[in-house]
C-alpha cells in the first residue's frame, strides 16, 4: 500500500489508473478505523481493480467547542488495517493541502442539511459536502463507498454526486454492529466504561420501533424512545425522528419510505444511529 500525502501525487496515480481503463473504488474516512471501515474497503476490493482509502479529520465539520482535538487518531493500527484489507493507496493529506491559504470555498446542499443532525450542528454538513467534493475530484473514483449509519452523509453525498459527478456511482453500505447491536463509530473509542454499558439502548429503541410501528403512532412511538432514553442516567436523547428517507423530510405516518433516525449524547459523547422502517 502506497501512501500519499499531496493532491498532485494522488491525481497522478489515480490518473494513470483511469486512462488504462481501471475501475477505482474510494473509501474517505477521518481514521480510527473500525469494521464498518474494513466493510466498505471490502465492498471496493470485490467491485474495483483499484483502491483509494483517505484518512483526513476534517475540521471544517467540526463547530467551534466540540471534539476535534479529542476525535480519536491511531495512525499506525489504521495503516495496519488498511494493509491487511488490501487497499492500493492511502491518501492522508495535512489540513493545509486540502484547505491552503485563501481557501474560501464552500458546497452547500439545501433541503437535506438543515434537518435532523444540520439542526443541531450548524454547518457540519457544509464541512462534510466541502471535502468529500473536493476528495472526489482529487482522486476520480469511478465508485464511492459511504456507510449506512451515517445516512443524512450519505443522502447529502448522494445529491452531490448526482447534480455534479454524473458518472460517479455511490454505493451505500449497511450499519456494522458490536455484538450488544451498538452501531460501530470511531466515536465509540471515547465512551467511559459506564457510558458504554448503557450505550446499547440506542439500537435497541430502533429495533423496538421497528417491532411496534404497526401499534403505535408517530407520536407515541416518539414518547417511548424519549422516555426510555432518558430513564438511562448517562444518556440524553437529543433527537428522535421517524423521516422520509428520501428527503428526510418528518413523517406524522409510517410508510414504505420511513427511516427512523436517533442522536443520543452518552456522557460527553454524541451518537447517532438509524433504522429502516420499510414494510
Amino acid at each position: 500500500m502506497d501512501i500519499l500525502r499531496t493532491i498532485a501525487e494522488l491525481r497522478r496515480r489515480t490518473s494513470v489508473w483511469c486512462k488504462t481503463g481501471e475501475r477505482v473504488g474510494l473509501v474517505p474516512t477521518m481514521g480510527a478505523l473500525h469494521h464498518g471501515h474494513l466493510g466498505l474497503v471490502r465492498a471496493a476490493r470485490a467491485q474495483c481493480d483499484r483502491v483509494v482509502a483517505t484518512i483526513f479529520v476534517n475540521p471544517k465539520q467540526f463547530a467551534p467547542g466540540e471534539d476535534l482535538e479529542a476525535y480519536p487518531r491511531r495512525e499506525a493500527a489504521d495503516l495496519a488495517m488498511l494493509r491487511a484489507a488490501g487497499v492500493d493507496l492511502l491518501f492522508m493529506p495535512a489540513v493545509a493541502e486540502i484547505y491552503p491559504p485563501g481557501f474560501a470555498t464552500t458546497v452547500r446542499v439545501e433541503g437535506l442539511t438543515e434537518c435532523l443532525c444540520g439542526a443541531h450542528r450548524p454547518g457540519h454538513f457544509d464541512g462534510v459536502a466541502t471535502v468529500v467534493t473536493k476528495l472526489l475530484l482529487q482522486s476520480l473514483p469511478d465508485i464511492a463507498y459511504f456507510g449506512e449509519k451515517d445516512y443524512q452523509q450519505l443522502a447529502i453525498i448522494t445529491k452531490i454526486s448526482g447534480k455534479l459527478f454524473p458518472r460517479l456511482s455511490i454505493v451505500p453500505c449497511p450499519t456494522v454492529r458490536e455484538k450488544d447491536g451498538l452501531a460501530m463509530s470511531s466515536r465509540n473509542a471515547l465512551l467511559d466504561a459506564a457510558s458504554r454499558v448503557q450505550a446499547p439502548v440506542i439500537s435497541q429503541m430502533l429495533f423496538q420501533v421497528e417491532e411496534l410501528k404497526n401499534e403505535m403512532s408517530v407520536p407515541e412511538l416518539k414518547k417511548l424512545v424519549s422516555e426510555k432514553i432518558n430513564s438511562a442516567s448517562l444518556m440524553q436523547l437529543e433527537y428522535f425522528e421517524i423521516a422520509n428517507e428520501n428527503n428526510l423530510q418528518p413523517l406524522n405516518v409510517i410508510n414504505k419510505n420511513a427511516r427512523a433516525f436517533i442522536a443520543v449524547w452518552a456522557g460527553k459523547v454524541r451518537l447517532i444511529d438509524n433504522l429502516s422502517l420499510n414494510f
